[in-house]
């Protein structure tokens, strides 16, 4: 147990490490396959305002979770001109999972497939999930590997921050 615990607190140091060195990165203006056929540039989506990216995969049970509360900042934020897409990282093969699996969810926000893994590893999506917010100009603003409950209350101080809604009640 000693070393389980040693494992994780050198995991997340190492990850909170990784993460700060991922913030203000440019990303290059991909172009990510939707679920329903559709491609769609990450510039495109950032017209009206930033941008939370989630990659994940049918067989992630932590993926699962997070997509619980992705769905709800989708719908709270949505309004404020941001947009949530998750990138299915699943194989060719199981691709018809995640159709049902959505589907089955009722889950709103965008769904892009990822099905080689070539937009993970633009993005350094090493972990599933992987979450990272992108302001207007494909900057990463905030970037974290893994899914824990409680994790949701940082997305969305991180979400508020990059909306800048915190700011509007301290000037109140």
């Amino acid at each position: 147990m000693q070393l389980f615990k040693r494992f994780v607190l050198v995991a997340t140091i190492f990850t909170a490490m990784y993460a700060d060195k991922q913030r203000n990165i440019m990303l290059p203006d991909l172009s990510v396959r939707l679920l329903d056929g559709k491609q769609v540039r990450l510039s495109a989506l950032l017209e009206e305002g930033p941008l939370l990216v989630s990659f994940w995969a049918t067989w992630c049970a932590p993926c699962k979770k997070e997509m619980i509360f992705l769905e709800e900042f989708h719908q709270k934020y949505n309004e404020n001109s941001f947009r949530v897409l998750a990138i299915s990282t699943d194989s060719p093969k199981s691709m018809s999972k995640v159709k049902s699996y959505i589907r089955a969810k009722k889950y709103t926000f965008l769904v892009g497939i990822d099905p080689n893994q070539e937009i993970a590893k633009k993005m350094n999506a090493l972990l599933m999930p992987t979450t990272l917010i992108l302001n207007k100009d494909r900057k990463v603003s905030w970037y974290h590997q893994g899914f824990i409950p409680g994790d949701e209350k940082e997305i969305e101080a991180q979400i508020r921050a990059v909306l800048y809604l915190d700011q509007e009640k301290a000037v109140e």
